[in-house]
């Protein structure tokens, strides 16, 4: 089992490191102090207009970070689970629980998608009414 964590630790913060260095600031125009008319502010999201309000964007900002992280959890038992199920030699019990590992961690993903579907869905279309 260490070695596998030798293995899979160095890969994870490759691709959060390779993550981090995609990532390219975009410098869009602001467009609530822009003169526009109102649907656009209203489109944009610009307080005052229904769809900016603070407390909802802070409420899917954190859940929508907790469920990223939670996703990203997942990933890493399925990639656990497959190198367990790789370097079983045929063991029925490791097989059955690398199986096991994987399977749980889909369950897990599957949850993390319905649950970002479920919090983006009610707190913009129930808390804004």
């Amino acid at each position: 089992m260490k070695k596998s964590i030798k293995l899979i630790i160095p890969m994870i913060l490759t691709i959060l490191g390779i993550n981090t260095l995609l990532m390219f600031p975009a410098h869009a125009s602001d467009v609530c102090s822009e003169p526009v008319s109102d649907e656009i502010k209203k489109a944009a999201g610009c307080s005052g207009f229904g769809t900016g309000d603070k407390l909802p964007n802070l409420i899917i900002g954190i859940l929508n970070g907790v469920i990223t992280a939670a996703s990203l959890v997942a990933v890493i038992f399925v990639i656990i689970g497959g190198y367990n199920y790789m370097t079983s030699s045929g063991d029925a019990g490791k097989v059955k629980k690398a199986k096991d590992t994987i399977l749980y961690a889909c369950i897990g993903l599957v949850v993390c998608v319905l649950a970002f579907a479920i919090v983006n869905f009610v707190v913009r279309d129930i808390l804004e009414m």
